[in-house]
């Protein structure tokens, strides 16, 4: 077993959300499908998984054909979080491969389920030896590893399977430490938590029976009966049975109050008797009992993990000697009072002594001061209104004196801050602080901060069927998961909507959708009576100071996703620490949200409320500018970017600057990572730009930003690579064609018909890809374009030769060269002479083909061109397999290899495994030819290539066919054919004519 995981200060937890930290600080695990992965290896413990065990257990029967090497990306993340100074040399490792497996191999006191199972053992020894005591604080313990429901962010079925063992595993631990509170007398503490207990598992007998039993020790007798008739009628609705023995047989123990359900005599804590010759004790003045909770909603509903937590927080008395202090925030509207006093009703007799509630309205346009609190608190604590002290310290101290001995909870809701509830704190362990705030209070001390997020979709849904009506929202299932989608799953949303419904009989749920679907509108509807989203977002914008409130506007214009730090800073205007900083703020007073570090996102619906502000408070001009920041940005990267992926490319000097800064890069792989994080994001910025056109004054972007947003599209032209995307940037340039037209932007449409040309080529549409290209070539002599002229030219060459018409593809090889002479671009130079080798290998010359390839490839080396090497390799490679020197091809198709591989572009990737299969199938080499045309198959199902795919099949088919697997040869051939047939390719005509050739042999 592995030492590593002690010596970084490495843990892991699943009862939970999956999480890890190390040396205390937790650790960024990736995505849910990552966090899937960590799982599964963890509940593994130590022994391997294989990648179709991992596969299967994750996507299940929704896995993507390119799951193999997902999977392999997400080891490899993992692997760089967990294990950052990997040396085996050196350590052990943690996550090591077995096989073609993986295995994480952890000590188990780093692993919150080891820990929980062995305490859970050590009780039941406990148990056995009869020492209940110590078996009860090993559960209690044990249970103390649990923060959540389990597996909480892992995705998949084998998450979904092991959640629900899990989940039944600590059920399981609670009902016995339950039966073992019982035991000790503890009947008055446990009421509480067995009525939640209760309430979230009501076909669980021996919860009933304990609650039942609970109740009875209490002197709650009736209640004890009440709890079994709800039993009984819960068993026959959902079940249709009775309840069974032990809990029919406890009733009847009850009824006939049978002595024997009295706790047991060592399990009582009796006060010893007074000496006699003590004096009497004085009388005892009896304090009021305040009962202040405001009344909690009827129809209450989820939220039953943080229950869980907030219950098992206020429990936990004198921990440390300190007063436990709860404090819940969460945007507006997201439901913490009423989580609050929910939680706070369910604590009722963990409280004996009382209540105490207090609204602070701190965000109301006068915050309730802490000494008028103080005030309240007092005299509801029976102090006369004459001896309560002036000074707030004094008020503080007196109330701290009273609850002192007190078992009491105090509810403090809408806190603004910490400064106005520090001394409203008891300093008694036995009493407990349940506080609300939409502020996070990081600096109260001793505080245990729980965030409040919006509902779960079944939540929400279960809320509009309570409020609205059951048969109603079951009648219209599908509208009504469109329906509080459209609300954000914000708790005071979906109660606004399902109430307007509850209102209007005659009104569908369908019928509502149209109204939420117009953004612009969206928030007017969410409105009844007193009730109103924007009026309690307006009392957290309200607190902002002017900074604030302009980074909160201003960043609600982008329509992307979320956004990073850097491209914050272009849209406000201000360095990266600055932006930080008030984004940070932001997030803390639960107006924005960090869902990965230096990523930002607002809520749906506060971004609208934010946008409204926008509209309401700058000018037209500031918006317009702030966007175009962005864009500038953006385009300043990708600038960047695009130039360290095509080394020597003049593309990037055609591209436009904005005058702002943009991402710096430190390799060509680091800036192809970049666009594909961004990729979402950018394509929203030229969204936007394109929208603009389309309906003037519906945007903020001038006109004059559909030009740069075609450069973007153009600066991202790495990612095509990737084989990712392509359906998205067909989407968006199309769209911004039409803009570019609409606009009369010569420039921007000759950019964006170039770049949907690549894209239409990519998915083997050539006639349409020649179609944008031929356009883009007159729109560039139009306009004097010539850098991206040459690149078109040279892809008119390649559309030729790939519908083989060699002599025209060398023409426009030509005219591309001439071109690139002319702007002084020796790469593009070098590229259209590299390609050009294949042209002249089909017009029969071998000579011409191997003198282009091998100039180009020198060429490239005297750039300093590590992409154009391999693509100059590439095509080389192609040429010397053709005239039989095999050996060489194999070498030169190596090497490129290597180097798609590790810059992740999988076009490239697929191509160079197909070349090398047709290689070893030239060279009768059958076997060889197989293994990488299987491998250029995967490679083209992961990316959705169809044309790669029927390459891939093709060679498979000749490959099999090599080796006298003829029914699998036939097979791959036929799969081939219909797909070359199907993309009207004429290697189409060369498939058929190979299967009518094998058909005439074989008879």
């Amino acid at each position: 077993m592995s030492d590593q995981a002690s010596e970084d200060g490495l843990r892991f937890a699943v009862l939970g959300p999956v999480l890890a930290w190390r040396a205390g600080v937790e650790l960024d695990l990736g995505t849910p499908l990552q966090r899937s992965i960590l799982a599964m290896l963890l509940l593994r413990e130590g022994r391997a998984v294989t990648p179709t065990e991992m596969i299967d257990g994750v996507w299940g029967e929704d896995a993507p054909p390119r799951a193999l090497g997902a999977l392999r990306t997400y080891v490899s993340r993992l692997r760089t979080v967990l294990e950052p100074d990997r040396s085996p040399r050196t350590r052990p490792e943690l996550l090591t491969s077995i096989g073609r497996g993986y295995a994480l191999r952890l000590p188990p006191e780093r692993f919150d389920l080891a820990v929980f199972e062995r305490e859970c053992a050590a009780a039941e020894t406990a148990r056995k030896a009869g020492d209940i005591g110590q078996a009860a604080e090993r559960l209690r313990t044990a249970l103390g590893m649990w923060s959540g429901e389990p597996l909480a962010g892992a995705v998949g079925p084998y998450a979904d399977h092991q959640r629900g063992r899990l989940a039944e595993r600590r059920v399981g631990a609670v009902e016995t430490l339950m039966e073992l509170d019982l035991q000790l007398g503890r009947h008055a503490e446990v009421v509480s938590e067995l009525i939640a207990l209760v309430a979230e598992h009501p076909l669980r007998e021996r919860l009933r029976a304990q609650l039942m039993l609970a109740y009875y020790r209490c002197g709650r007798q009736a209640e004890a009966l009440s709890a079994f008739t709800d039993t009984r009628l819960a068993l026959i609705e959902e079940l249709g049975i009775e309840p069974g023995a032990e809990l029919a047989g406890l009733h009847r123990r009850i009824l006939a109050a049978d002595p024997s359900l009295i706790p047991p005599p060592a399990a009582v804590s009796v006060r010893p008797a007074a000496q006699p010759e003590q004096e009497p004790e004085e009388p005892v003045v009896e304090m009021p009992r305040p009962a202040q909770l405001p009344a909690a909603v009827s129809d209450f509903t989820g939220r039953s993990a943080i229950v869980r937590r907030l219950l098992a927080l206020l429990r936990a008395e004198g921990a440390g000697g300190g007063v436990p202090v709860a404090a819940v925030s969460g945007i507006g509207g997201v439901g913490k009072t009423t989580l609050a006093v929910h939680v706070a009703h369910l604590a009722e007799d963990v409280f004996p002594d009382g209540q105490l509630y207090a609204d602070l309205r701190g965000y109301g346009a006068e915050p309730t001061p802490p000494e008028t609190a103080l005030v309240a608190f007092l005299r509801a604590l029976g102090t006369p209104p004459d001896v309560i002290p002036e000074g707030l310290a004094e008020r503080s101290a007196l109330f701290r004196s009273l609850v002192a001995d007190r078992r009491m909870l105090v509810l403090l809701d809408n806190a603004r801050d910490a400064d106005q509830v520090e001394h409203l704190l008891p300093g008694s362990s036995g009493c407990a602080v349940l506080i609300t705030s939409r502020g996070k209070l990081a600096d109260l001390p001793a505080a245990r901060l729980v965030d409040l997020d919006v509902m779960e979709p079944d939540e929400a849904l279960s809320l509009l069927a309570a409020v609205a009506g059951q048969d109603r929202v079951a009648a219209e299932r599908a509208a009504a998961m469109d329906t509080v989608a459209a609300c954000g799953f914000l708790p005071l949303a979906v109660r606004i909507v399902a109430a307007r419904l509850a209102a209007r009989p005659s009104w569908t749920v369908a019928s509502l959708l149209p109204r939420l679907a117009d953004e612009r509108r969206r928030l007017d509807e969410m409105k009844i009576g007193n009730l109103a989203v924007s009026a309690t977002f307006a009392l957290g914008y309200g607190q902002l100071d002017p900074r604030q409130a302009r980074a909160f506007r201003l960043l609600s214009l982008p329509t992307g996703s979320d956004i990073s730090v850097l491209a914050a800073a272009a849209v406000l205007d201000l360095t990266a620490a600055d932006a930080e900083d008030l984004l940070e703020s932001l997030v803390d007073a639960s107006l924005l949200e960090a869902p990965a570090p230096g990523r930002y996102r607002f809520h749906d619906l506060l971004r609208l409320f934010a946008r409204r502000q926008a509209e309401d408070t700058d000018d037209a001009a500031s918006r317009a500018r702030a966007l175009r920041r962005l864009l500038g940005f953006y385009l300043a990267s990708g600038r960047s970017a695009h130039r360290l992926a095509y080394e020597g490319s003049a593309i990037a000097d055609a591209l436009a600057d904005l005058g702002v800064h943009g991402r710096v890069f430190a390799s060509a792989d680091e800036a192809v990572a970049w666009l594909s994080v961004e990729a979402e994001d950018m394509f929203a910025a030229i969204a936007q730009a394109a929208e603009h056109a389309a309906h003037p004054g519906r945007t903020e972007h001038p006109a004059g930003d559909v030009l740069p947003a075609a450069d973007l599209l153009l600066a991202m032209e790495p990612l095509l690579e990737s084989g990712n995307n392509q359906r998205e940037f067909e989407r968006r340039t199309s769209a911004l064609l039409a803009a570019s037209e609409r606009s009369g932007d010569r420039r921007a449409e000759m950019r964006c018909r170039y770049v949907l040309g690549r894209v239409l080529f990519g998915a083997n549409r050539l006639s349409d890809a020649e179609r944008e290209f031929l356009a883009a070539r007159a729109l560039g002599e139009e306009t004097g374009d010539h850098i991206v002229l040459g690149e078109t030219c040279n892809a008119l060459a390649v559309v030729a030769g790939r519908r083989r018409r060699h002599t025209e593809a060398l023409e426009w090889f030509s005219r591309a060269t001439a071109i690139y002479r002319e702007v002084g671009n020796p790469a593009g130079e070098a590229l259209a002479l590299s390609y050009s080798a294949r042209d002249h290998l089909g017009l029969g010359d071998a000579e011409a083909a191997i003198a282009a390839s091998e100039r180009g490839l020198a060429m490239f080396h005297e750039i300093g061109s590590g992409a154009g090497v391999a693509r100059a390799r590439y095509h080389l490679g192609i040429v010397l397999s053709v005239v039989g020197r095999f050996n060489e091809a194999v070498v030169h198709h190596a090497e490129c290899l290597a180097f798609f591989r590790a810059s992740e572009q999988r076009v490239w990737e697929q191509r160079v495994c197909y070349r090398l299969a047709a290689t070893f199938i030239a060279a009768g080499r059958y076997a060889e030819a197989a293994r990488h045309a299987e491998q250029a198959l995967t490679v083209s199902r992961e990316i959705t290539h169809p044309y790669g795919e029927a390459q891939s099949l093709a060679a498979l088919g000749k490959a099999l066919g090599g080796l006298g697997e003829h029914r699998r040869s036939r097979d791959a051939l036929v799969r081939a054919l219909d797909l070359f047939t199907r993309l009207g390719s004429p290697e189409a005509d060369d498939i058929r004519s190979l299967l009518v050739e094998r058909d005439q042999v074989e008879t």
